[in-house]
């Protein structure tokens, strides 16, 4: 919005040292090939990226893996790779539009740190990409910065009996002797950590119009009863917020157990736990649904604005609760304010620290701010705000300031003290009645 920074340009405050702000990449063209016995990858990837100010060093994100030749602009360029860094010296500084072309290969693992291990992970027999929200460099050099949102290209090619999907809508699929390339393109803009690779021995099952799922054989069963009302959520949502943000929607289901689901850009990914037969866990088939819109339509300029992205999904579930017959959104809200209320520790909403990203009170009482404020502005101001906040942002980076001047709009009235009390200030307010 007017007198806001871009905030593609701003470094993230919980993670200055991801990505740089020296530029900005508009497209990746990854060729990947994988094998899945030996784990090995060998990769080449080509970086489309811009530069306000001259550069004579490059900065990129790759952890674990080892840098065979860069270019840029087709010229070969030095480079120092260590701590998770790639640095390139080009033989020429750059300004503008310029082309970066990295070689690299070895044996992929997950970004170990505070949240676990993070990114390219082994199955039992397969892969999976689980980035959220520094794995991306485990599998591609990067600028892992969550607002520098790109186009994709993503070739992978793997052993003949594996199914890949990945980030975009599968435009190719070639056969060579014993192997397999499938490709992927997503030119909306996309997040690093949203770009995902699953690879795996799965079938096809078909949910509803642009919406597949890929599961393994002994799950189709349990798979088409708990993902069998994903049309209808699908409808659901696009009533509540607006035409789905993307072409497609992937679901995979992996053969191993998995502690959470991982959203990419359109593909929700699922453990073999997730799925019984009873639908005990169709909340999170919807909550990570929702991120489509937010999360990965809309993503955060940096990670203190956290919430945006859970307490809509976790709004979205109790949405879809009472949709479905279900509790209602009401009974939702006073059930988890009286959970999350005996609560301590210091916690701000609007800037929850590093530790509490994945708080459930990021979730929880991001979730309760919607519906206090629903509760204030009334079901047609504030539904009209939410389908508004999601079609003007589309594809955009988005920050907490946005959206309270939005909702201030759409009220057509001064909400300081609303936000101030959920948002700014650690006591949990009283729902309004």
């Amino acid at each position: 919005m007017a007198g806001q920074p871009d905030p593609v340009l701003v470094s993230d405050p919980y993670l200055p040292g991801s990505g740089s702000t020296d530029f900005r990449v508009t497209h990746y063209d990854l060729e990947i090939d994988y094998r899945v016995g030996s784990n090995r990858l060998a990769g080449r990837a080509v970086l489309s990226a811009t530069a306000a100010a001259t550069l004579g060093r490059i900065a990129l994100d790759l952890a674990g893996l080892s840098v065979r030749r860069v270019t840029v602009d087709g010229r070969s360029a030095r480079f120092t790779h260590r701590a998770g860094k790639l640095r390139v010296i080009p033989a020429k500084p750059v300004r503008g539009g310029f082309v970066v072309e990295v070689r690299y290969g070895g044996n992929p693992h997950p970004v170990r740190g505070r949240w676990g291990d993070i990114g390219w992970d082994e199955l039992t027999d397969g892969a999976l990409v689980a980035s959220q929200p520094v794995g991306a460099p485990s599998w591609f050099p990067c600028n892992d910065r969550v607002s520098d949102k790109a186009a994709y290209r993503i070739a992978v090619t793997a052993e003949a009996p594996y199914t890949v999907r990945a980030t975009g809508v599968l435009t190719a699929r070639r056969r060579s002797a014993g192997t397999r390339t499938w490709v992927f393109e997503r030119p909306e803009p996309t997040a690093t950590y949203l770009v995902g690779v699953q690879i795996g021995r799965y079938e096809e099952l078909p949910l509803g119009p642009g919406q597949t799922a890929f599961v393994p054989p002994r799950l189709r069963r349990t798979a088409t009863r708990d993902l069998g009302r994903h049309a209808a959520m699908m409808t659901t949502l696009t009533g509540f917020f607006g035409p789905y943000p993307f072409a497609d929607h992937q679901v995979v289901v992996a053969d191993d157990d998995l502690d959470v689901p991982i959203e990419a850009q359109g593909m929700s990914v699922f453990g073999a736990n997730h799925v019984d037969g009873r639908r005990t866990h169709e909340r999170l088939v919807l909550h990570e649904l929702a991120h489509q819109w937010f999360g990965n339509s809309l993503t955060v300029a940096d990670w203190s604005h956290i919430w945006l992205n859970e307490g809509f999904a976790t709004y979205a579930e109790w949405l879809w609760s009472e949709a479905s017959g279900g509790r209602s959104v009401a009974a939702h809200a006073t059930q988890w304010h009286a959970t999350i209320a005996p609560l301590r520790g210091a916690f701000v909403l609007a800037d929850p620290g590093l530790d509490n990203l994945f708080d459930q009170r990021v979730y929880k009482r991001g979730a309760l701010t919607l519906h206090a404020l629903r509760l204030r502005v009334g079901d047609t101001a504030f539904f009209a705000l939410v389908r508004d906040w999601a079609i003007r942002h589309r594809h955009g980076s988005v920050t907490t300031g946005q959206f309270t001047a939005l909702a201030a709009e759409h009220a057509g009235a001064d909400l300081t003290d609303l936000f101030t009390a959920w948002l700014h200030r650690p006591a949990l307010p009283p729902l309004p009645r």
